[in-house]
């Protein structure tokens, strides 16, 4: 096997550190669905737009979420200490928009149908599946919190194409068909 070249696509130096802007474009490459993540509690409602959303294990069923601890819906998050992750359909670009952090918080829930979760965390009728979540763990990492969601409920919708995040673009994809 031969050593990694430019002409293979190699843009960093071995031994140099990756750049903030070089992760950032390579990232941009990353395929993800795209989540709006919910809170209610003492704290108040909240919600963000996320891709960074993965599954940890089945047993117990856990999720993970990364959470930028700038974001204005941080600290309602580890307060409340549930959250509501609503994986988005197709169609939802607006909604992802709103939840993206230049709307102020009052304002974001007003576009979409919203219900309770168990948890008290706001559900969204029509994602493609919601998993209503209590944090169980959080680990710092740089400018985000890892944050460690056991599932305790879910909602599946009945929408069949879904909403990804690609190239700095949403995009459409659809689920196989039913039967």
């Amino acid at each position: 096997m031969g050593q990694c070249s430019p002409a293979d696509g190699v843009s960093a130096a071995p031994g140099l550190p990756v750049t903030r802007q070089q992760f950032r474009d390579a990232m941009a490459r990353l395929g993800a669905a795209v989540n709006i993540v919910t809170t209610d509690g003492p704290a108040g409602r909240h919600g963000f737009t996320a891709s960074a959303v993965c599954s940890v294990t089945d047993s117990p069923p856990t999720l993970l979420v990364c959470l930028n601890k700038g974001s204005s819906a941080a600290s309602a998050v580890h307060a409340n200490g549930v959250v509501c992750v609503n994986t988005l359909a197709a169609g939802h670009e607006e909604l992802s928009n709103l939840f993206g952090g230049r709307t102020a918080p009052e304002e974001r829930f007003a576009l979409g149908q919203w219900c309770s979760s168990a948890t008290g965390a706001p559900m969204l009728a029509g994602a493609v599946v919601a998993f209503d979540c209590r944090i169980v763990r959080t680990v710092e990492v740089g400018t985000h919190d890892v944050l460690f969601c056991e599932v305790v409920g879910l909602a599946e919708g009945g929408a069949r194409e879904g909403l990804i995040y690609f190239s700095r673009r949403y995009h459409t994809v659809a689920g196989a068909p039913e039967g």
